[in-house]
């Protein structure tokens, strides 16, 4: 087993709960009709999280394609706080004893750069590790070996002895093929899961 050294959280349904679809949950009732547009607005975000373009050029390509849902598709960026509700407290937890041990804490997470600022402003802990890597501000984007390998140089970290926390088992095959150990995790089991990983990985933090 490889000494960890150096831990890395996501955020989103890491360490914040995020849902998308909370976004719509008045404006479009019919569950039916919520779904299929969350089908094109989802691939289209991610293009905002890779930080290509700005909303207004991303809102106008799409409504250019589909001019009879200019409201809801305005309203993914004018309401997107709705989609970060609450924080992932037992997680939160666990990373801050992680970082009064003494041990090395980075976050990397895919976020368009103008909704991470509201991110940090609702959640102040998201400052409280050493650094992080935001996909639109450096151009890069998970599940891409090209961010992984981004984040260690910058952040000095050997990837063998880096461990890596994601919701998305893409993301974790990413980061392990950058050489990272990686486990895949929902803030929502709880501080005892994340507790059990660090464990598997030689980290007790209890």
């Amino acid at each position: 087993m490889n000494r960890i050294d150096h831990i890395v959280f996501d955020v989103g349904r890491v360490l914040i709960h995020w849902d998308h679809t909370l976004i719509y949950r008045d404006l479009i009732p019919d569950e039916e009709q919520r779904s299929e547009f969350l089908g094109i607005c989802w691939p289209w975000n991610a293009e905002q999280d890779r930080g290509v373009r700005s909303w207004r050029e991303a809102e106008d390509e799409l409504i250019a394609q589909h001019p009879h849902k200019e409201e809801w598709i305005r309203a993914y960026r004018q309401d997107w706080h709705k989609s970060i509700p609450h924080a992932h407290g037992e997680t939160v937890e666990v990373m801050q004893a992680l970082i009064e041990a003494g041990t090395d804490v980075t976050l990397l997470t895919n976020f368009n750069d103008e909704t991470w600022v509201l991110a940090k402003e609702k959640f102040p802990f998201l400052d409280e590790s050493r650094g992080v890597t935001v996909s639109a501000e450096v151009k890069l984007i998970k599940p891409e070996k090209a961010i992984f390998q981004h984040h260690a140089i910058t952040f000095m970290m050997e990837p063998k002895h880096t461990l890596f926390f994601d919701d998305s088992p893409r993301n974790v095959e990413g980061a392990r093929s950058a050489g990272w150990n990686a486990e895949e995790f929902e803030g929502s089991a709880g501080g005892k899961v994340l507790r059990e990983l660090l464990v598997k990985h030689g980290i007790d933090c209890s």
